[in-house]
C-alpha cells in the first residue's frame, strides 16, 4: 500500500494533496500536526486506522488512473513554492481578511442579541486576523527575501536568516490553527441558524474558506518549505 501507519500526516499530504479532504472528514489536523504519525493520531482520536488508510489508497488510485495535475512541491524549485504561497495564500488573506472583518461585525450587530455565540466568533476572528497580518509581514519582509537572496547568491548567511525564524513562524501557525478550530466549534461547524440572513450565510462561507485556505498554507510551510530549508543547511 502507498500509505502506511508509520507515515507522518505531512508526508501523506505532500505525497497526495487530495488527501487533505479525507483527513478533514476525520477532523485530523494535518497542518500544525503534520509531524505526527498516523498510527498515533488515529489511536488518540479513536479512528479506525485501516479504514482511513483504505480510503486514502482508493482515492489515490483514482487520481493515478484518471489523472489530476498536481504540482509536486516537495521537489519543485523552492522559489516556485514561495511564489505559489504568495499568490494562492498570502494574496487570499490580503484580499479577504478585511472583508470577513466587516461581515463578522455586521452579523454581530444584527443577530448578536439572539445569537450570543457571534460575539465569540467576532473576538476569535479578530485575534486571528491580527496574528495573520503580523505573520504575513514577517514572512514577506524577512524569510521570503532571505530565501530569494540565498537562491541568487548561495550565501549561507541568507539561508541562516530564513531558517532562524522558522520556530517563530511555526508557533504562529499553531496559534492560527487553534483559532480556526475554535471558530468551527463556536459556529457549530458553520451551521447557519434558521433565522440567519444572507450575510450570515456569506460570513460562515468565508470563514470556512479561510479555514481551508489557511490550513493548506500552513501545510505547505510547516511540512514542506521549512523542511526543505533545513535540509539545505545540512
Amino acid at each position: 500500500m502507498k500509505f502506511q501507519k508509520e507515515m507522518t500526516l505531512g508526508e501523506i499530504v505532500s505525497t497526495f494533496p487530495g488527501s487533505e479532504k479525507i483527513l478533514k472528514e476525520y477532523d485530523i489536523d494535518y497542518c500544525c500536526g503534520g509531524h505526527r504519525v498516523v498510527r498515533e493520531v488515529t489511536s488518540e482520536q479513536n479512528i479506525d486506522v485501516n479504514d482511513l488508510l483504505s480510503k486514502l489508497e482508493a482515492a489515490y488510485e483514482v487520481v493515478m488512473k484518471y489523472g489530476e495535475e498536481k504540482v509536486d512541491w516537495v521537489h519543485a524549485p523552492i522559489d516556485h513554492l514561495v511564489e505559489h504561497i504568495l499568490q494562492a495564500h498570502h494574496a487570499f488573506l490580503h484580499s479577504n481578511l478585511g472583508y470577513i472583518s466587516e461581515l463578522t461585525t455586521k452579523i454581530l450587530r444584527v443577530h448578536g442579541e439572539h445569537h450570543p455565540e457571534l460575539l465569540e466568533v467576532f473576538q476569535t476572528f479578530h485575534q486571528l486576523k491580527m496574528e495573520l497580518e503580523a505573520h504575513l509581514i514577517k514572512e514577506e519582509t524577512v524569510q521570503y527575501p532571505a530565501i530569494k537572496k540565498y537562491i541568487e547568491t548561495n550565501n549561507l548567511g541568507d539561508l541562516n536568516k530564513a531558517v532562524k525564524v522558522i520556530d517563530e513562524l511555526e508557533n504562529e501557525h499553531t496559534f492560527a490553527g487553534d483559532c480556526l478550530k475554535q471558530l468551527r466549534k463556536i459556529s457549530g461547524n458553520y451551521e447557519v441558524p434558521a433565522d440567519g440572513c444572507s450575510t450570515f450565510l456569506k460570513t460562515y462561507e468565508m470563514l470556512e474558506l479561510l479555514e481551508s485556505n489557511t490550513f493548506t498554507h500552513i501545510h505547505l510551510e510547516n511540512n514542506i518549505l521549512f523542511g526543505r530549508l533545513k535540509e539545505l543547511k545540512q
